[in-house]
């Protein structure tokens, strides 16, 4: 279908020929050509920089086809491969200069001998230098991110999947995100790693590999013994006030974080109305801020007192940022759960590209199953406990206030009675009152509580012949973990990442000029890449003119009208050709 180029495709197929360049042929009506408008921001981006770590492909399609085919599928929402047979492959060939885009079984197939290559994580570590040195970035966002499996394949650990409530199998993905949400990379974790113990043997280390310090930063690092390196945030999973110090004095990187088990309060008077720059604007906080020790380790505390009473702890080591910015950063960490949000609902971030799974290291320490599972047993048990001697303290207090009521009216009773035979009566009821059912259920409950408590003591002594972590060799074969192919979907979350960037950058760009911008900026990007276009290819001025048909309504139109000159002067060149990409608004 659409395969117009039959003379170049045999050619190649023979190996006569080297890829053909990308070619453009003048049309109208394309559809879903907007998305060329993101193509400056994506080059910008850094998505052709693969090729400094990749060899060109042999073969009708270069790597570039593939490239720029998965990235427009990003943009244009498509999330799979096979997703993409639902559209014409003509139409969205010519937005790659070529007679159709690659069949999903060729898309495949080129994704697979690029990531046989094993060269993603050279890729994505240049990319994270070159945004980290552009940004100049002094903060970083940490969060985990649950990638759900639900296949057959892989044997993987569970995981607890905040949004969802439950413990499912999956992969644990450790983000590393800018102040304004942008990614910068992200981290694997195998089986069932905490994020204290990613922090401190994968992601630190990384980022100090790859951190670069400016000429401003370290003017100031000169000038002040206490201004660090970077300040990373992150929530309570990975509290630890002495590796936080240990940061702070041996690797000069600041904390920020939520203070767990705060029990004291702080007199509501001391709270002090401050200002606070946040995403949506300026608004006001109560705030206090005191030096504390924390297990030995002196670091600073600031405090948010809310309308309903709550005080929010957070404890920072950095020495220098004001109390408005500590409490900026905090609960601006949001931003970066709104990122997974967005990029699990529009790139189908937990998406899997290829069905493959990989061993994990033999000698790679895991959580013992057996381990777990009594401690889980023995927890459970507890619980019983706890449950049985509440029903005994209830059970007790009943029987003690039911025996004072009877007695007080066994007495009043007696002074009335006068007749032997309500005396046999009475003391009958007394006799069976002392053997009666309050003593048995006391007894039933208490024997049920001595056999789940020898039941405890059993489990523990067996626990203590267990070790609670074990090489992964040393697992049961049929319930050893593996895991997920991770050439493959470090590949794809490149992709998205650089994708999700370029949209920021078009959505940046648009929003001075559009009303209500941060509720609908995203949308309109969206709408954009929809658009239909014509194609203008002019050889003799070395011009690939883009006219982009008009948005549904007059206020979306004139956002974009304001920017198209902006996009038009960074001169971009179409990969592959020699023509600049000139875009126009065919109604203007």
């Amino acid at each position: 279908m659409a395969a117009t180029r039959m003379e170049e495709r045999v050619l190649c197929a023979f190996g006569l020929m080297p890829s053909p360049l990308p070619r453009f042929e003048s049309c109208q009506s394309v559809p879903y050509g907007g998305v060329m408008l993101l193509l400056p921001f994506l080059i910008e981006c850094g998505l052709f920089s693969y090729q400094d770590h990749y060899a060109e492909r042999q073969g009708y399609y270069p790597f570039n086809s593939m490239i720029l085919t998965m990235s427009f599928f990003n943009l244009l929402r498509i999330t799979a491969v096979e997703q993409g047979k639902l559209y014409n492959p003509g139409e969205l060939g010519k937005l790659i200069g070529y007679d159709r885009i690659p069949e999903a079984k060729k898309l495949r197939g080129m994704i697979h001998e690029l990531t046989d290559e094993k060269r993603c994580s050279d890729w994505g570590k240049a990319l994270s230098m070159k945004w980290i040195s552009e940004e100049e970035s002094e903060l970083y966002y940490i969060d985990g991110h649950v990638q759900v499996y639900h296949g057959y394949l892989a044997e993987l650990g569970k995981k607890h999947v905040s949004r969802q409530k439950l413990c499912l199998p999956g992969m644990m993905e450790f983000w590393v995100n800018s102040s304004d949400g942008l990614p910068f990379f992200f981290i694997t974790a195998p089986v069932n790693e905490k994020m204290l113990e990613m922090l401190e043997n994968e992601i630190i280390p990384h980022l100090l590999e790859i951190h670069v310090v400016s000429e401003r930063q370290q003017e100031l690092m000169d000038n002040n013994p206490d201004y660090p390196i970077f300040t990373i945030v992150f929530d309570r999973e990975g509290y630890s006030p002495a590796y936080f110090d240990k940061l702070c004095k041996e690797k000069r990187i600041a904390v920020l974080t939520y203070r767990k088990n705060v029990k004291d309060a702080w007199d509501e008077n001391v709270f002090e109305e401050v200002s606070v720059e946040v995403r949506v604007g300026e608004t006001t906080m109560d705030l206090h801020e005191e030096e504390i020790i924390i297990d030995g380790c002196s670091m600073r505390e600031v405090r948010r007192l809310t309308d309903s009473g709550h005080q929010t702890s957070i404890i920072t080591t950095n020495r220098v940022l004001s109390m408005a910015l500590i409490a900026c950063y905090m609960f601006g960490r949001w931003i970066q759960e709104n990122f997974f949000r967005y990029l699990r609902q529009e790139y189908a971030l937990d998406k899997i590209i290829q069905y493959a799974i990989d061993e994990i290291d033999s000698t790679h320490m895991v959580v013992n199953r057996e381990y777990s599972n009594i401690e889980s047993k023995i927890k459970s048990l507890r619980e019983k406990v706890t449950r049985l001697n509440n029903r005994l303290y209830k059970l007790q207090e009943q029987d003690s206030h039911k025996k004072k009521q009877d007695k007080t009216v066994t007495v009043n009773t007696q002074k009335k009675q006068k007749s032997t035979k309500d005396k046999k009566k009475q003391k009958k009821q007394d006799a069976e009152e002392m053997t009666g059912k309050w003593f048995k259920k006391e007894l039933e409950l208490t024997e049920k509580k001595d056999l789940i408590e020898q039941e405890i003591n059993r489990l523990i002594e067996k626990r203590k012949t267990l070790h609670y972590k074990i090489p992964v060799c040393e697992m049961p074969e049929n319930a050893r973990y593996t895991k997920l192919d991770q050439e493959s979907k470090y590949f794809q979350n490149i992709l998205k990442m650089i994708c999700f960037r370029a949209e920021t950058a078009l959505a940046n760009l648009l929003a001075p000029h559009y009303s209500r911008a941060e509720d609908e900026i995203r949308a309109l990007v969206k709408a954009i890449t929809h658009l239909s276009i014509d194609l203008i290819p002019d050889e003799e001025k070395k011009l690939l003119n883009i006219k982009l048909y008009p948005l549904a309504n007059l206020r979306s139109q004139k956002a974009l009208a304001k920017i198209i000159d902006d996009v038009n002067d960074t001169m971009t060149v179409f990969p592959g050709t020699n023509l600049v990409m000139k875009f126009q608004i065919t109604t203007l």
